[in-house]
């Protein structure tokens, strides 16, 4: 047994020696049909530890111009694969791509927007405890996102309430709103006029990066690998005007976060250009922070929130992210658990 120090030092979290060590995963694919203002499929895999006995399942969305690559990334995966962390610490993970992405459905992009988007992942979570999705009834689900799949995870957990937690990665509701007109008008493009995406019919509606600028939006340079950014590059993808149009703002996410009724965690880089502020410091620790987003959740979120240095907004994607990864891992194991033992979090975690 070893015990670490986690959740901004407010929890000692002790797990089993070998739980961060990789361990095989069974994986399969899976269509997800789902209903709202279209009828489509979401696309999910489902990764399963080693001996089919996790309890608990991480729902994963990743953000824009992304698919499932950003939380499966192919490229050194010991290093920036967090559904390969998960798993190895003995979590279910089910990435999906966002609907107009990867092997999901594409809809018109008018009609995808982030609150459809909500509507489907909260279709997919019920199908996961269901034991519609690879014979498992799932009892404990970990809702996660990045960027706007936080944003869209922030809908679905106030909205539905069907997640016993929420991960929030690259995201606050404070927006530097210089970086994302910045974004807007000299990165995005329509996807259409895209080599990567010539010929594939995207409406244009459907929007991506210009090629080349990845690395100066999403990454720091003190902890960027180019071999991570031209793999990112490789695998980029698309996300429509709409669901950009009502996932992006605080008054989008209010009321949706203080409806949140389960334990939150809330990461950034404290190089994130979109949300972090050198001026201000409000991400110059965990504690900065939480003082910043406390009064947009309520009590029964009991917020954590976690800082990587030195990191860019793709946390997740950086040079140095295993302690990023390991405090996800270690929260949820004090307050959910991948087991099915029940998880009673120390009363002072919430005080």
């Amino acid at each position: 047994m070893r015990c670490v120090l986690g959740l901004a030092a407010l929890l000692a979290v002790c797990v089993p020696s070998g739980a961060a060590q990789a361990a095989p995963a069974s994986c399969q694919g899976a269509d997800v049909p789902v209903t709202g203002v279209v009828e489509t499929t979401m696309h999910g895999t489902l990764c399963v530890p080693a001996g089919g006995t996790a309890d608990t399942v991480a729902v994963l969305v990743p953000g824009a111009t992304y698919n499932h690559t950003y939380w499966d990334f192919p490229y050194q995966p010991q290093t920036y694969n967090f559904r390969q962390a998960m798993n190895s610490s003995g979590y279910a993970t089910f990435v999906v791509d966002r609907l107009g992405t990867g092997a999901s459905s594409r809809p018109p992009s008018a009609l995808v927007t982030a609150s459809v988007q909500a509507g489907a992942v909260h279709q997919v979570i019920q199908a996961l405890r269901g034991g519609r999705i690879g014979g498992t009834n799932f009892r404990k689900a970990i809702l996660g996102g990045h960027s706007l799949g936080s944003l869209i995870s922030v809908i679905e957990a106030g909205t539905y309430n069907d997640a016993d937690a929420v991960v929030l990665t690259g995201i606050t509701h404070r927006i530097i709103a210089t970086s994302v007109v910045d974004i807007f008008t000299s990165s995005f493009y329509p996807a259409d006029q895209d080599p990567a995406f010539a010929g594939k019919a995207y409406d244009p509606g459907y929007l991506t990066t210009r090629p080349g600028t990845r690395a100066a939006d999403f990454y720091a340079p003190a902890t960027t690998d180019p071999a991570v950014v031209t793999t990112d590059e490789a695998t980029k993808d698309v996300f429509s005007t709409a669901e950009a149009a009502d996932g992006l703002g605080v008054a989008d996410l209010l009321p949706y976060s203080r409806q949140i009724q389960h334990p939150v965690l809330l990461t950034v880089g404290d190089q994130d250009r979109f949300f972090c502020d050198s001026q201000s410091g409000n991400c110059a620790s965990a504690a900065a922070l939480k003082a910043q987003e406390d009064p947009y959740f309520g009590s029964a979120a009991c917020l954590h929130t976690y800082v990587q240095p030195g990191a860019g907004h793709d946390l997740n994607l950086a040079t140095n992210t295993a302690p990023y990864q390991q405090a996800v891992r270690d929260w949820a194991d004090a307050f959910v658990g991948a087991g099915p033992e029940p998880i009673t979090p120390p009363a002072k975690a919430c005080a």
